[in-house]
């Protein structure tokens, strides 16, 4: 029973001296990194033991840390994002020439990808960037910007959040019906409403007066059933179907929340992008700046796209802040404010019921 009650332990003393705002797993489960109020990052290993070892921690930002995210291990396992409520947005690289605290994955890039980043700030101000070389990711350029909703008024709560398709292609049925192969697609979360975006190439002047095709997002669906702010959209990983379920408060405290989303590849030191800072284009992509401008709509030769609602789940009392699938896109999980995590399957007919409940129960250590 001891042994059983010790492999089950799952309290990690992270050690912050603040509270713990973010925290974030890599691929493989077995690092993880938190991040506090206080500006803090600190990463965790896993030993083949199962027990959780601090490797390293520093100071990442002036404010709280919103967001914490690794990149995908078959591109850069050992690069952290991180966004600050002061607005800045940073990666992170651990330093191959320092002794390692643990046995680490050796780096794997794959060139033949572009990394992109997008950036969606508390006055829904959208801004995707690219990056033609994957080690030069602080040379990004500007590829869109836009709004996704009005600005909203002085002092009303608002809720934004940007999420990239996790699915590394476009699904067949898609590319079937006229969408190109490699077309990137946003999930945004705006106030009230949660939209979809794809992007077109479209043919852009330069300074030069040369013509040159770029990409440009416009608005494919919208989802505009919710009744409160939405504060987490997620896109499930499958072949052929979207799924977007969307966790959504029926009151919350007032908040400025920023969404951020990154692939690829980092060039293995700090980089960082502070908002708004205009950006200068690399020599060989002069195209002028994207102007603040609207979502585009769609043009006759875009693929049509129609949402339905398969289910409407109210397991939660309290407002719901995280959503999350498993890696097979079976079981969905959300959490909320009080305290419980609620699992749902889908069932036979399609419709999603709840399957499992696991609530965190403060206890009091007994000094031996």
């Amino acid at each position: 029973m001891a042994d059983e009650r010790t492999a089950f332990d799952l309290n990690l003393q992270h050690g912050h001296k603040d509270l713990v705002q973010a925290v974030a797993f890599n691929t493989y489960g077995d690092r993880c990194a938190t991040g506090s109020v206080d500006g803090k990052i600190r990463v965790f290993n896993r030993q083949k033991d199962g027990v959780w070892r601090v490797c390293d921690t520093w100071s990442a930002h002036g404010g709280e840390i919103l967001e914490l995210q690794w990149l995908p291990a078959t591109i850069y396992p050992n690069l952290i994002a991180s966004l600050g409520i002061e607005g800045r947005f940073k990666l992170w690289a651990e330093d191959p020439s320092a002794p390692p605290a643990a046995a680490s994955p050796p780096p794997h890039i794959e060139p033949t990808r572009h990394t992109y980043l997008a950036l969606l700030d508390a006055h829904g101000r959208l801004t995707v960037y690219e990056s033609d070389e994957p080690e030069q990711i602080a040379d990004c350029v500007a590829v869109d910007e836009f709004s996704v909703c009005p600005r909203p008024a002085r002092g009303e709560e608002v809720s934004f959040r940007v999420r990239f398709d996790p699915n590394p292609e476009v699904c067949y049925n898609a590319v079937r019906a006229g969408v190109a192969a490699d077309s990137i697609t946003l999930v945004v979360a705006a106030m009230t409403t949660v939209k979809v975006y794809r992007c077109r190439d479209v043919v852009a002047t330069s300074t030069y007066g040369v013509q040159q095709s770029k990409k440009e997002f416009y608005l494919a669906t919208e989802i505009d059933a919710h009744r409160g702010l939405v504060r987490d959209p997620l896109r499930r990983l499958q072949h052929k179907r979207h799924l977007h379920p969307t966790g959504l408060p029926d009151a919350s405290k007032p908040t400025a929340a920023s969404g951020l989303s990154a692939s690829l590849l980092a060039k293995p030191n700090t980089a960082t992008l502070d908002r708004p800072r205009p950006l200068r284009a690399v020599s060989d992509r002069r195209l002028l700046p994207p102007k603040p401008r609207g979502p585009q709509p769609p043009l006759p030769d875009d693929v049509p796209h129609t949402t339905r609602e398969l289910s409407r789940l109210d397991s939660h009392r309290t407002p719901v802040w995280r959503v999350s699938f498993d890696d097979d896109g079976f079981i969905l999980g959300s959490v909320g404010d009080d305290g419980h995590l609620v699992c749902y399957r889908q069932m036979p007919s399609g419709l999603w019921a709840k399957s499992s409940e696991l609530g965190m129960v403060k206890a009091r250590m007994m000094a031996p």
